[in-house]
């Protein structure tokens, strides 16, 4: 486990932000939820984001052409070994797990299916739970299985956010819903809200801690 210096090094290359990163897992009616929040993102968003949508191993991803054009913000498929970056969406490749190991680089493994599945959203929310702790903010969307729920219980464990979909706004309520089946959802918000939220919680607190930052120079 890396101690506070790696801890430093891995986040110094983001802006001076309470979260780095948001790891968002989605399936059936999923592109059109993601496609929503990335909508009503500013182009400055300080955070990267991690999209696992559940994909046909039989295809090629056209996951980041589609949501493209929906965003300001550099939208792309995720490649081994790179570098976490803010202000970019990293989407998911067939047939692998989307993980984020501790030094802030991308994986795609080959390990096995979680509830059937790969890419699994619980490999990447726990992936990122263990590489960003508390500075990790973990999305669930629509979808019809359970895949996201063991993620989000390592979410809490170390400290994170959770947002789940909610069943008015979801296409498929059963992801969500079992997300908050383990009593350790932080917020259950419409789709449409889910970006306000985003806004608020990460930009906000990002111009807090400049001026509390700039006020401690002051002093010295």
């Amino acid at each position: 486990m890396p101690n506070f210096q790696d801890n430093h090094k891995i986040i110094s290359h983001f802006p001076n932000v309470a979260y780095n990163v948001v790891a968002i897992a989605a399936s059936r009616g999923g592109l059109k939820a993601i496609g929503k929040i990335l909508s009503a993102l500013p182009v400055d968003f300080p955070a990267a984001i991690v999209v696992v949508q559940h994909l046909s191993s039989k295809y090629p991803s056209y996951t980041a052409q589609i949501l493209a054009p929906h965003t300001l913000l550099r939208v792309k498929q995720a490649e081994e070994g790179e570098l976490l970056r803010p202000r970019t969406v990293y989407t998911a490749v067939p047939d692998k797990h989307l993980v984020v190991k501790p030094d802030a680089t991308l994986s795609l493994t080959d390990e096995p299916k979680v509830n059937f599945v790969r890419p699994a959203g619980d490999k990447l929310f726990v992936s990122v739970a263990t590489s960003f702790k508390s500075r990790a903010i973990a999305i669930v969307l629509t979808g019809k299985d359970g895949d996201g729920t063991l993620g989000v219980l390592a979410i809490k464990k170390y400290g994170g956010t959770v947002i789940v979909q909610d069943r008015e706004s979801s296409e498929y309520f059963n992801m969500p819903k079992s997300a908050i089946d383990t009593g350790k959802v932080d917020w259950v918000l419409p789709v449409d809200a889910i970006a306000n939220y985003l806004v608020k919680e990460i930009m906000t607190r990002k111009v807090v801690e400049q001026i509390q930052q700039f006020s401690l120079q002051l002093v010295k």
